[in-house]
Order: structure tokens, then C-alpha cells, then sequence
């Protein structure tokens, strides 16, 4: 039933003004509308949805994704914009922080201001 049906992400914050900063300053992403109940961006073919909340409490899992051609470019591209990449003890990762999974697709992790937990994979 929704085989073509455009799939909408959402993640919460509790502070828009500092989220559109990061998303749309820091991870580049198109703000395509800002209400006080959310700013909406176009993130490739998608659209997210960063949604206000009183309080959260951030999970431990990856809320949020994206499939890059290049992770150690983004990677450092990030980095160079001020993002710190989370280091997890039971995970085997490299300087960078990124971790390559036994199949060869690699990952890292960091949080947004609300510490959210995204992720951005290369797959092999």
C-alpha cells in the first residue's frame, strides 16, 4: 500500500532555533519551512521533520541516516564544521571513529544538539 508513497523522518528537539542551525548550518540541509512546532527540511528525496518537544530523552540506538558515497570525506568535512564523532568501547573503530563491519560497509556516528543519535553509512 505504501510501496511509492514518499516516507517523512522526524526527529524531536527541544530547541528549534539551535536545530535549524545544525541541520541546515552545520549538516547543510535545505530548510524548506519553520513553524513553532517544527523546522521541515529536504534531506535528498526526503523530508525531516525536526519536531519541538518539552523534553526528550535521547536514545541509545540511530534515530536518523544517511547513505553517503564517500563517509571518510563527509566525515571530515564534518568534523571541520565542528561535529564530534561518538566512539562506542565495544565497537572496534578507527582514529576517525568510523567502524567497518564485517561485510565492508562503513560507519560512524554522531549526535545533534539534542543528542539524537545519527549515523552516516558507506555501503560496500
Amino acid at each position: 500500500m505504501l510501496t511509492d508513497a514518499a516516507a517523512i523522518a522526524f526527529v524531536p528537539s527541544t530547541d528549534l532555533d539551535r536545530s535549524h542551525a545544525f541541520y541546515a548550518g552545520v549538516l547543510g540541509l535545505e530548510l524548506t519551512e519553520q513553524t513553532p512546532f517544527a523546522c521541515v527540511f529536504r534531506a535528498g528525496p526526503a523530508m525531516l521533520r525536526v519536531t519541538k518537544v518539552e523534553e526528550l530523552r535521547a536514545q541509545p540506538f540511530t534515530v536518523l541516516g544517511w547513505a553517503v558515497p564517500d563517509l571518510r570525506t563527509t566525515v571530515a568535512g564534518l568534523v571541520a564544521a565542528g561535529v564530534a564523532f561518538t566512539r562506542y568501547e565495544a565497537i572496534p573503530q578507527d582514529p576517525d571513529g568510523v567502524w567497518t563491519t564485517p561485510g565492508g560497509d562503513l560507519i560512524a556516528w554522531f549526535p545533534d544538539p539534542d543528542g539524537n543519535n545519527l549515523s552516516l553509512t558507506q555501503f560496500a
